[in-house]
């Protein structure tokens, strides 16, 4: 089975995680198929914490692959969080 999860990278109390697509048999940091954004929880103020390519994630999801409880709550956090930015704006 293909999963979306997350890859940790980073230094020790400095934590990094890629998003990516890989088999569910693979480590949690080994290989993977596809990289699809990032999360950086210890982000400064004024930089990017989230990204993600929501086409090639929609891509995967309708070949298959399930998205981990992580990564689906880290998405729906942040389309919660950019909507209610964008209504702020308007």
């Amino acid at each position: 089975m293909v999963v979306i999860r997350l890859a940790r990278g980073g230094a020790k109390k400095r934590p990094f995680f890629n998003i990516v697509v890989a088999d569910a048999r693979r480590a949690r940091d080994g290989r993977f198929i596809e990289r699809v954004g990032f999360y950086d929880p210890k982000a400064p103020a004024g930089h990017e914490t989230f990204r993600l390519n929501r086409e090639r994630l929609a891509h995967w999801q309708s070949v298959g692959a399930q998205p981990s409880n992580t990564v689906q709550r880290l998405v729906k956090q942040f389309a919660e969080a950019k909507a209610a930015g964008e209504q702020k704006a308007a």
